[in-house]
């Protein structure tokens, strides 16, 4: 037990401090407002106040957490042994960053809120972010943080004991579109044969072969993924896109039984969530995801609580807002597409907190660090050079005992096109993602 003494407990604080302490570390922890009583508890002790009284462990507070603005505050890099940090302490505190405020700033996605920058689909850029800035993006910062801060205190109080929290893997599937050519409804299939036949035949005659059975699929790639997590069923997800047909949401139809079907078969295996659409995530489109839940509902005849957002469309706190009101309970949503790392500087799966009306959620955020298209369509690396940065993070995410989720597809796994020699790269990161979870070093 840690006593932590404030002069009021508010909701940032409240929140921050079970995150770090009760989720993270793995210890309790209990508040005290009174002074007196904080100075003659013998337990290991958190001053987290403007006063500094006698030698327990002392961080003051930054203002971050006591501001109601929403405004973008102003946050100066803090060097420490080395190391660059953000949110600046006092010099009479044991740690010259304040690592509660700094975190919160982080897990809340406060620079969310405030920045007005956005990419071509409206979504915040990494290249705004203030891990990007100070080249932390790659780091789980908040956990070493946590980790840093148990530390700290374990040298002023050495009865503490922190419970080491065990390395967990997740293989993500998303499921945009689950055939290429096979079961996308007559008019739609005589439109794409057409234009096929008109600009690339070697598409026509592919296309042409699978429609009369004489091929594959080339997106029918449900075996092959059963082959690579054979063993492992319990540690993947898969998630189904069944939004109306758009411009950005051009999946097979929910209406059709082959892919009813397939969503059956898959959840015999395996967790299953929805995928909400990109227009679910558009103005005026608020019941949509709710619409979606219920679709994939039907064809399972169970609950689904599970989500991540189609193109990672992510707008807060309204996107969080929208799927707490359709009935979830946990998003897969939080990471970027355009770079590989730790949006929101954690991986440890932790729930929203909605800055804006100042409170806690039942959301629980597990965040991705892992996105195929990212080596492909936004950076350009050869299959060996995505396997080295997968490994680094997930080396990254196992030094601190946290969750790494990879996010995939079933088309990018078929060995073809620009998705050539990353079959490997699938295989060898669920291969080492299982066996360190199984608690078999590799």
């Amino acid at each position: 037990m840690i006593l932590i003494y404030v002069k009021k407990v508010n909701p940032r604080i409240e929140y921050i401090s079970k995150l770090i302490f009760n989720q993270i570390l793995q210890t309790e922890i209990a508040f005290s407002t009174n002074s007196s009583e904080f100075r003659k508890s013998d337990l290991p002790k958190l001053n987290y106040s403007t006063d500094k009284f006698d030698d327990e462990f002392y961080i003051k507070p930054h203002r971050l957490m006591f501001s109601r603005a929403m405004i973008k505050p102003n946050i100066e890099p803090v060097w420490y042994e080395g190391n660059k940090y953000f949110c600046e302490s006092s010099q009479d505190s044991d740690l010259p960053f304040d690592p509660l405020a700094a975190s919160f700033y982080l897990v809340s996605r406060h620079e969310e809120y405030t920045e007005t920058v956005r990419d071509h689909l409206n979504r915040f850029h990494a290249k705004q972010s203030i891990l990007t800035k100070y080249d932390l993006l790659k780091k789980p910062v908040v956990n070493i943080w946590a980790k840093l801060l148990g530390e700290k205190l374990k040298e002023r109080y050495p009865v503490l004991e922190f419970t080491e929290t065990p390395f967990r893997f997740i293989s993500t599937i998303d499921i945009d579109n689950a055939w290429a050519y096979q079961n996308k409804g007559t008019i739609r299939e005589s439109a794409n044969l057409l234009r096929s036949f008109i600009k690339n035949r070697a598409e026509y005659n592919e296309r042409m072969k699978v429609l009369r059975g004489k091929a594959k699929d080339p997106y029918d790639t449900y075996d092959y993924l059963d082959s690579v997590f054979d063993g492992n069923e319990d540690k993947v997800l898969f998630f189904f896109l069944l939004g109306d047909y758009a411009r950005y949401d051009k999946n097979i139809s929910h209406k059709n039984t082959q892919y009813q079907k397939l969503i059956r078969d898959i959840r015999k295996k395996y967790k299953v969530g929805i995928h909400p659409s990109f227009a679910s995530s558009k103005k005026g489109n608020r019941k949509k995801t709710g619409v979606e839940r219920a679709r994939l509902e039907s064809i399972l005849g169970e609950e689904v609580h599970k989500s991540r957002q189609h193109f990672l469309r992510i707008q807060f706190p309204k996107s969080y807002r929208r799927l707490i009101k359709s009935g979830i309970l946990e998003d897969y949503t939080m990471g970027y597409s355009c770079v590989s790392g730790f949006r929101a500087g954690i991986c440890t799966p932790y729930y929203f907190y909605d800055v804006e009306r100042e409170t806690a959620t039942n959301l629980l955020i597990t965040p991705f660090q892992i996105l195929d298209g990212t080596f492909t369509h936004y950076r350009q690396l050869q299959p060996e050079q995505a396997w080295e940065e997968i490994k680094g993070i997930m080396t990254e995410v196992k030094k601190v005992g946290g969750t790494f989720v990879s996010v995939w597809h079933n088309e990018t796994v078929n060995n073809k096109g620009i998705w050539k020699g990353f079959q490997t790269v699938f295989e060898e990161m669920n291969r080492l993602g299982f066996a360190l979870a199984n608690g078999k070093e590799n």
